[in-house]
């Protein structure tokens, strides 16, 4: 497999602008100071997701278009394989855990898709995916551990520094990415080489976090908490990602269930923005204290795919 690239993520960000427009960029002023978010949220498809995806998708031969792919997810890396598969005309198989958000799973079937679910504990999504394509010939299209999709979510990244460029009185200088298995963040890497980079999960599904602080990969544990974060619920990080943001010297920070509540309220009541808990992760941890604003502090809203009744439930918790 190739290593993915910064010249792989320019030419991302070409595929990416042909498709759709840019995100808003949104300064949001804070206690600390002034940050920007990057709305990936306010995507097609509502998370950055489709952006890998659209980019994995076109690199494909003919032959292997007219085979169609498998994808494995918990919703935004479905719809987005999903979507780019519709616009490419392409076959689409999904593996879902049966407990993902009822919305995810709705968008993702009415993008034309096949899901097939499983249990996230007992089963594992990477193996019923690679059989699937083994035995339809199809090619399989990772959540991060891919160099096409690396590049493609980097383009995000690619974005925000044009839109701070010309908004922001320059490029961004510190960058707060949300972070599941790190195919966000890693493209960030490839895409602001040299710009310090902090990756936020959730609090006891921070595999990355612990892998940067140990030097090498280490797991989720056994007996990992319940979370709301479902897009972020990756038990174990690739050497791909984790090389990367290695590299580039990144650290790590975690944030807990009321911090994530507490920055989906902000983002709605000031910029009126709806964010799913795991799109919200970046946000908390800024909000909370625990990432230095900078004169110029990119932090990404990564997705916008939560339940209604939940979302309700969070924003007016009384």
């Amino acid at each position: 497999m190739r290593e993915p690239t910064a010249e792989g993520v320019a030419e991302a960000a070409r595929v990416v602008a042909a498709a759709v427009p840019p995100t808003p960029l949104l300064p949001l002023d804070i206690e600390q100071g002034r940050i920007w978010l990057k709305c990936e949220n306010l995507q097609p498809i509502g998370a950055f997701k489709l952006r890998g995806a659209l980019h994995r998708l076109t690199a494909m031969s003919d032959a292997e278009r007219s085979l169609g792919v498998v994808a494995f997810s918990s919703g935004n890396h479905a719809q987005g394989v999903a979507w780019a598969a519709t616009r490419l005309g392409m076959a689409a198989t999904i593996v879902m855990p049966a407990d993902a958000p009822k919305a995810k799973m709705e968008a993702t079937r009415a993008l034309g898709a096949e899901i097939v679910t499983y249990d996230r504990m007992t089963e594992s999504r990477e193996e019923i995916a690679a059989a699937l394509a083994d035995e339809r010939g199809a090619v399989l299209v990772p959540s991060f551990d891919d160099p096409w999709v690396v590049e493609g979510q980097g383009s995000a990244a690619l974005e925000a520094k044009a839109q701070m460029e010309a908004h922001a009185g320059g490029a961004p200088d510190s960058a707060v990415i949300c972070c599941g298995g790190g195919g966000l963040a890693a493209g960030t890497a490839l895409a602001l080489p040299g710009v310090p980079l902090t990756v936020v999960e959730p609090e006891g599904w921070d595999d990355m976090c612990r892998s940067l602080v140990a030097g090498e990969i280490e797991p989720v544990g056994s007996n990992p908490p319940s979370t709301r974060c479902d897009a972020l619920q990756t038990l174990r990080v690739s050497p791909l990602t984790f090389g990367i943001l290695q590299a580039a010297g990144a650290n790590g920070v975690t944030v807990s269930e009321i911090e994530v509540e507490q920055a989906m309220r902000i983002a709605f009541s000031q910029l009126h923005l709806v964010v799913e808990p795991g799109g919200a992760v970046a946000l908390a941890a800024v909000l909370a204290g625990k990432v230095p604003v900078t004169e110029r502090t990119l932090v990404t809203l990564s997705g916008g795919n939560v339940d209604a009744a939940t979302f309700a439930q969070i924003i007016s918790p009384n």
